[in-house]
């Protein structure tokens, strides 16, 4: 996932771009039925992750003009790196002052439960109107019975790859299983069309792509009751199949940040790798002749015999010391009603899938064959914390690179696979202490 990048992947939001021709009229009436009724004079601030297509950032900021043009309340945007998104709320956090809402990655709400407003009765507006939550957002919207945050979406890491690369490597499909993958990945090697995936500090890329190995070789950080369990067999063997991949890739993965495999790929270098859809969209605008050369799939299983993804999902959470709790409750719920969100999510072009049932209707997934498999991730993803609760401690751990970090050790031979995995294993115990 390109998360850095400074161009904008533009254009092509055939869906939706024009949909907000009534888009006031209907906020103002949703505004009176709403039961989320807006502060008077409410002043917002959100902070949000930074756009990668920019279409998706127009429809956000048309659904935005339009509530405030229907409640009165006014909202301040700004936009941050994945990078410094995580630390910046931290500080909110801990203050208690400079924001209202956090629209962030993965866990974040789980940092800092205790200072996240409870969203419960949005959580129960919009799965009633909205054909269910998938159960990937109780895991990552709710602690205990309460909803800390509300998953608005969730970028999908799956296989980008050049066909003809594939086809040349001897595969008329791609491969379904590891063992089959790691076969392709040697023979685009010997054929100068590797593939590559990053062992860097990538916050997207990175951390969804090694704990899906990890899961799908039967190792786990953590058991149900969150005991350190790292050091294992299984671990060891997806630490070894990782090193197989790592010998066959493009060289430099191991410092890769989420924009290095994006622009690796669109030069021409890099056939096949772990991405969302962006990609995709950027080729089509730039390289038409390369997007009709790509296609997507799922991350192939392995020997635990099921899928094992993991996805980026983005959550809103709403301070508990803010001062308008009913404003910020009712920009959550417009947002995610069918007239605002079915044409943001089609502008998005894949990069963006739901968490609510409703939406696997939105043509954007069926326009396009090469976007359909991005549809289901938020009902495949696991969360970061595995067999584990996804609390505070999972949140840190995916935080602070424990499962990055063992494999990029071993791969690059900083570490034997006792010393990579004791590494880790220290690491998660400080944490799951």
């Amino acid at each position: 996932m390109d998360l850095n990048r400074r161009s904008l992947i533009k254009g092509g939001a055939a869906l939706g771009m024009g949909a907000g021709t009534n888009l006031l009229a209907y906020a103002k009436a949703w505004a009176q039925a709403s039961p989320f009724k807006v502060e008077p004079n409410a002043k917002i601030n959100l902070m949000r992750w930074k756009r990668f297509v920019e279409a998706e950032d127009v429809e956000f900021m048309k659904l935005v003009a339009a509530f405030e043009a229907a409640t009165g309340a006014k909202i301040t945007v700004t936009n941050e790196s994945y990078d410094d998104l995580q630390p910046k709320a931290s500080v909110v956090a801990n203050t208690g002052q400079g924001l209202d809402l956090v629209w962030g990655l993965y866990s974040l709400p789980h940092l800092f439960p205790q200072k996240c407003l409870d969203l419960t009765d949005v959580s129960k507006y919009l799965g009633e109107k909205h054909g269910g939550w998938f159960p990937s957002a109780e895991a990552y919207g709710k602690l205990g019975n309460k909803w800390i945050g509300i998953p608005i979406a969730a970028s999908g890491g799956l296989m980008n790859y050049r066909i003809s690369s594939m086809n040349k490597a001897g595969f008329k499909e791609f491969p379904k299983d590891t063992a089959g993958f790691l076969e392709l990945c040697k023979a685009l090697k010997a054929n100068n069309t590797p593939a590559g995936m990053a062992f860097g500090h990538a916050s997207g890329d990175a951390n969804t792509w090694m704990h899906w190995l990890l899961w799908s070789h039967g190792g786990n950080l953590v058991d149900k009751g969150n005991k350190v369990i790292i050091n294992s067999p299984e671990t060891a063997k997806a630490l070894e199949y990782g090193k197989a991949l790592y010998e066959t890739f493009i060289p430099g993965t191991a410092s890769w940040n989420d924009s290095s495999n994006n622009k690796a790929f669109l030069a021409g270098e890099l056939h096949t790798t772990v991405n969302g859809i962006s990609v995709y969209v950027a080729a089509k605008k730039e390289k038409p002749e390369m997007a009709a050369d790509m296609d997507h799939a799922y991350m192939p299983i392995g020997p635990v015999g099921k899928p094992t993804e993991l996805h980026l999902p983005f959550t809103m959470l709403a301070f508990q010391f803010t001062k308008v709790p009913n404003a910020c409750k009712a920009f959550i719920a417009f947002m995610m009603d069918a007239p605002q969100f079915n044409p943001w999510i089609g502008a998005a072009q894949g990069y963006l899938s739901h968490f609510l049932g409703e939406y696997d209707k939105n043509p954007v997934w069926t326009a396009d064959p090469k976007t359909t498999p991005f549809r289901d991730v938020a009902k495949r993803t696991l969360t970061p914390a595995g067999l584990g609760t996804l609390g505070e401690n999972a949140a840190a751990a995916i935080a602070d690179f424990v499962v990055v970090d063992m494999f990029a050790n071993y791969v690059t031979g900083r570490e034997d696979i006792k010393g990579a995995i004791a590494g880790a294993e220290r690491q998660a115990k400080r944490i799951y202490r």
